[in-house]
């Protein structure tokens, strides 16, 4: 419900620069002749999600090698706490001394 909330107001404001911005605009691009023609507000918001991807691809893949360290240290914490509940089960041997402090 809040994320519909949040997203509300943020997708009328897309849709009214939709809605506002239909001019055609020609994208050219420079070594080629390559040309398109589309409305201004969707030459804008594809340069906005073009940017937002590169954003969240430069935030996710440095994330990638925490969450494989994190993962790591994840096994090795229930290893260790394989090996402590076992070493509570066996009871201890009557031979070995052990220490008092």
């Amino acid at each position: 419900m809040l994320r519909v909330l949040i997203a509300l107001p943020f997708l009328l404001v897309l849709i009214l620069f939709s809605l506002s911005n239909r001019q055609p605009v020609t994208l050219a691009f420079w070594p080629t002749d390559f040309g398109l023609t589309m409305p201004l507000s969707l030459a804008i918001l594809l340069a906005m999600a073009v940017a937002f991807l590169l954003g969240a691809l430069v935030v996710w893949i440095p994330a990638l090698a925490v969450r494989r360290r994190a993962r790591r240290f994840e096994r090795a914490a229930q290893r260790l706490e394989a090996q402590l509940a076992e070493l509570k089960r066996t009871p201890p041997d009557s031979a070995t001394p052990v220490a008092v402090r």
